[in-house]
């Protein structure tokens, strides 16, 4: 993703300190856990105005709701409609990198929506009562003059089209005679590749009645094709009804169950956002950040290191092809020996991306061997393991004198100094190394099996020597070798089981550079960049704390930061970053939520296609934790985790019959063969 500039940082600064207010104070709560999902009751709601914004997406559409409310508690809706497939021409004065953001799109507001009255009065809903969100956006209205108003806003899962159902309800003792005005937008435009036509369709009827006790369901439909296809047909009860097939399915597959219910549905809601990014592409289906800027693509970091090696836990199998088709398009991509990978491919994988090396053969190697052994499937090796050995390859070639893997930059691209060699590039290597350990022994090859663990025991002394430091006054690690702050991405030690500087690590991260919006990314004085965070490394932070033990230290932050992103001012998911990119519900960021339980707190590691490790904590305050139909290794099973005194009852259940059934200490590695 592209590099922004300091100037541009705190310009953006400005423009969303007076949008959302001081992202880095502790925001009043104004949400609640409700009916499967979290709720705004506005009924004594005094801090108004309020707006926020949240991001759905089907496989060819994707949408950016903001939703306004004022003083008098009427509700103002835009929408930000994007058609990924469709790539428009820029303008004579737009710069030329615009191109990887040329997506269709255009705002929607709500003069889109029908002109209706009652009789000889323009009809307009009422007070917003309440809204609710569950993987769908709904609106209540209060009754205004005896009519309710229920509106539904959710993105079609398979066709180009968002969807706005309205429920018209009369509660009135009177018949009410209705005339609606459809809304009717056709704009037809030549883009890069072909001629699209947008439209706004409603099927509301043109005249109707409502008796008292009756209501009527039409919707509003913001559509696009382009010359070859057809619009799609107006049937917002399909639409409704694939949507819900989609929650449904997500919903089921790996339940989490703590005694935290915010936890709980914070973990339900990053199930959706991680698996609704996928869009239809010349790649086949991949997954995508999202935000408003990253669609029809994918990334070494976001998708091949992120959310892949989540989607065999899910069992997702859209997101499971999805995973495949990433690793494909670098496999299909693989460079001249000694040449780097391009970070990404987008705009349907036809725009390569980008000319400085991130550690991106580290980043593709680490979710790689990860996904290869958890989807269970041996063919799944055969096909990608040119990839993988070509990106270990490549690492082993970057090593510097100390030892360590260098890189021109990492993931932040620059946002941040990384120097030559930077630990997070290093990291990853190290966890790809151990992992391809696995991998060799499962595909039967001892003496590579051997290789690797030794280059990781090189690899770990050389991490030690290199980046080990005292910072702050804490044992903890020096980002680069000439980084004198301390940095957010120093977890990643800990998340690949580099425990050394444990206690020094989690001091830093989770006290030094801790705010009411996670870790900072930087430890500094400087106005714009000391109050910079990206959710990313903080979800990383929570993995390595609780995979290291710290169960107690990481329940405490994980509450407060879940709190925040659920029930606060910026809602229902984990966000990318502030200042940079308005707090975007950036999809991959929902998957790393997900994975601080299954590699976190469970602290599961694949040991081969059909069995793993787990060593488990639990926070003194949870008595227990249950984790339901996991699909990964190419089966489901649960694993249910209680206390009993100072130890841990661990069950391990596959078919409805208990395969491991074991009274542990806590953080006891535990052996299951599937």
């Amino acid at each position: 993703m592209e590099k922004n500039n300091l100037f541009i940082m705190a310009t953006l600064l400005l423009l969303i300190t007076s949008k959302t207010g001081n992202a880095q104070k502790n925001m009043e709560q104004y949400w609640s856990v409700s009916n499967g999902g979290i709720s705004w009751n506005l009924t004594g709601e005094s801090r108004l105005p309020h707006h926020d914004n949240i991001e759905m997406d089907g496989q060819k559409v994707a949408a950016i709701i903001s939703y306004s409310v004022n003083e008098q508690k009427i509700i103002n809706i835009s929408r930000k409609i994007i058609f990924p497939q469709f790539r428009r021409y820029l303008t004579a004065a737009e710069p030329d990198y615009l191109r990887f953001r040329a997506y269709l799109q255009d705002d929607y507001e709500d003069n889109i929506l029908p002109a209706i009255t009652i009789g000889t009065t323009r009809f307009q809903p009422g007070p917003v009562d309440s809204i609710h969100i569950d993987g769908k956006l709904t609106v209540y209205h209060k009754s205004l003059d005896g009519i309710s108003v229920v509106r539904q806003l959710f993105p079609a899962m398979t066709t180009r089209e968002f969807v706005e159902i309205w429920t018209l309800a009369n509660s009135s003792d009177s018949t009410k005679d209705f005339y609606a005005g459809s809304p009717v937008l056709n704009v037809e435009e030549k883009g890069v590749n072909g001629t699209f036509r947008r439209q706004v369709r409603s099927d509301v009827p043109k005249s109707f009645q409502l008796a008292p006790g009756n209501n009527i369901s039409f919707a509003v439909y913001i559509s696009a094709a382009n010359g070859e296809e057809e619009l799609p047909p107006m049937n917002f009860s399909l639409a409704e009804a694939e949507r819900n097939h989609f929650l449904d399915t997500v919903t089921a597959n790996l339940q989490l169950t703590t005694p935290d219910p915010v936890v709980n549905t914070l973990f339900k809601f990053s199930k959706i956002r991680a698996a609704e990014s996928i869009y239809q592409t010349s790649m086949g289906l991949v997954h995508s950040p999202g935000g408003g800027r990253y669609y029809a693509g994918v990334w070494a970091n976001d998708q091949a290191e992120y959310v892949a090696p989540f989607f065999p836990y899910l069992g997702y199998n859209t997101g499971i092809e999805a995973a495949r088709n990433i690793y494909r398009m670098f496999l299909k991509n693989i460079p001249p020996k000694g040449k780097k990978m391009w970070s990404s491919f987008e705009m349907n994988g036809e725009l390569p991306c980008c000319s400085v090396d991130r550690g991106d053969a580290a980043m593709i190697a680490n979710g790689l061997t990860l996904f290869l052994l958890t989807v269970g499937d041996k063919k799944d090796y055969t096909e990608l393991s040119p990839l993988l050995e070509w990106s270990l390859d490549y690492c082993d070639s970057k090593k510097n004198e100390a030892g360590v893997i260098s890189s021109e930059s990492d993931e932040l691209e620059g946002r941040f100094p990384s120097g030559n060699a930077n630990l997070s590039t290093s990291s990853l290597y190290y966890g790809a190394l151990r992992s391809a350990e696995m991998l060799a022994v499962a595909t039967g090859r001892p003496a590579i099996a051997e290789s690797y663990r030794k280059k990781a025991a090189t690899l770990k002394a050389a991490i030690e020597q290199y980046f080990g430091a005292d910072m702050e006054g804490l044992k903890t690690y020096r980002y680069y070798k000439e980084n004198t702050t301390l940095r957010s991405w120093i977890c990643l030690p800990l998340v690949v089981g580099l425990n050394d500087r444990k206690e020094g690590t989690l001091s830093a991260l989770f006290e030094k550079l801790w705010t009411d919006n996670g870790t900072l990314v930087e430890l500094s004085g400087d106005s714009t960049t000391g109050r910079t965070f990206w959710d990313r490394s903080t979800l990383y932070a929570f993995r390595g704390a609780f995979k290291a033990g710290a169960a107690d230290l990481g329940e405490a932050r994980l509450r407060e930061f879940s709190r925040q992103r659920l029930l606060g001012f910026h809602v229902p998911y984990v966000v990318e970053a502030w200042p940079e990119g308005d707090m975007a519900h950036l999809s991959a960021e929902s998957a790393l939520y997900c994975r601080i339980f299954t590699e976190g707190l469970l602290a599961m590691e694949p040991t081969g296609f059909n069995k793993f490790t787990f060593a488990p904590y639990l926070p003194s305050g949870w008595k227990n934790l249950t984790l339901k139909n996991i699909r990964a290794f190419n089966t489901s099973f649960d694993i249910e985790v209680k206390r009993k005194d100072n130890f841990l009852l661990v069950d391990v259940v596959e078919g409805n019959h208990s395969i491991l059934r074991k009274q542990i200490k806590p953080g006891e590695t535990v052996a299951v063969i599937l």
